[in-house]
């Protein structure tokens, strides 16, 4: 990481909504940005930041962080919103370039295929150790908002327990009272606040309005 971790995010995020939004194919991009995202791990193991199974699985968290995000701040799903959305984070894997051999194809495998990978293979490491003190409160982009007990209720279970944050009730009320706050007020906001730039020149080309 050469910059703190919410900046990192920010630009990442930023560029992954954009494909999501964009049908052009990105796999020259991809394999440029991540091309010196390589190197042997703490265990001395080689890694690289394209391998199938790595960058699928960074793709994996971001698909179940916009799963989270709408169930919790917008309103519950529907089984059949959920394979919907799903298929849709599928077409926006495709875009990359990288192999889809470990795509699940239904919405119900990606669950099981997340909960096993968060289960079995995830494990504390120099770099988690560095970085948990800004997950757990954020220092920057808009999770700097978050209030403390909302960052660490948001958090995976498997987050917490590698973590060591010990789930609590408060963390919970605290949740469901900023979500209720957020639904309530997230209709009076501007479109500059509730829609990235590529996704507001997609509601434009479209029609569809805000």
């Amino acid at each position: 990481m050469r910059m703190r971790l919410w900046l990192h995010e920010r630009r990442t995020a930023s560029r992954a909504i954009a494909a999501a939004y964009d049908d052009r194919p990105r796999r020259h991009a991809m394999a440029a940005i991540h091309e010196h995202i390589k190197g042997v791990d703490d265990r001395g193991q080689r890694f690289h930041a394209v391998h199938p199974d790595v960058f699928h699985f960074q793709h994996a968290t971001y698909a179940e962080s916009l799963v989270v995000a709408i169930n919790t701040f917008i309103s519950p799903m529907s089984d059949r919103d959920h394979e919907l959305l799903y298929e849709q984070c599928c077409e926006w894997y495709l875009r990359y370039g990288v192999s889809a051999r470990p795509v699940p194809p239904t919405w119900a495998e990606f669950v099981d295929y997340f909960e096993h990978a968060c289960g079995t293979r995830l494990r504390p490491t120099p770099a988690s150790r560095k970085f948990m003190p800004v997950v757990l409160r954020p220092d920057a982009w808009v999770p700097r908002l978050l209030p403390s007990a909302v960052a660490r209720e948001l958090q995976h279970p498997r987050a917490r327990e590698l973590f060591g944050v010990a789930a609590g009730s408060g963390d919970r009320v605290a949740l469901r009272t900023y979500a209720a706050g957020l639904r309530l007020a997230a209709p009076l906001a501007p479109s500059r606040l509730r829609y990235v730039p590529s996704a507001r020149a997609d509601h434009r080309g479209s029609g569809r309005g805000f």
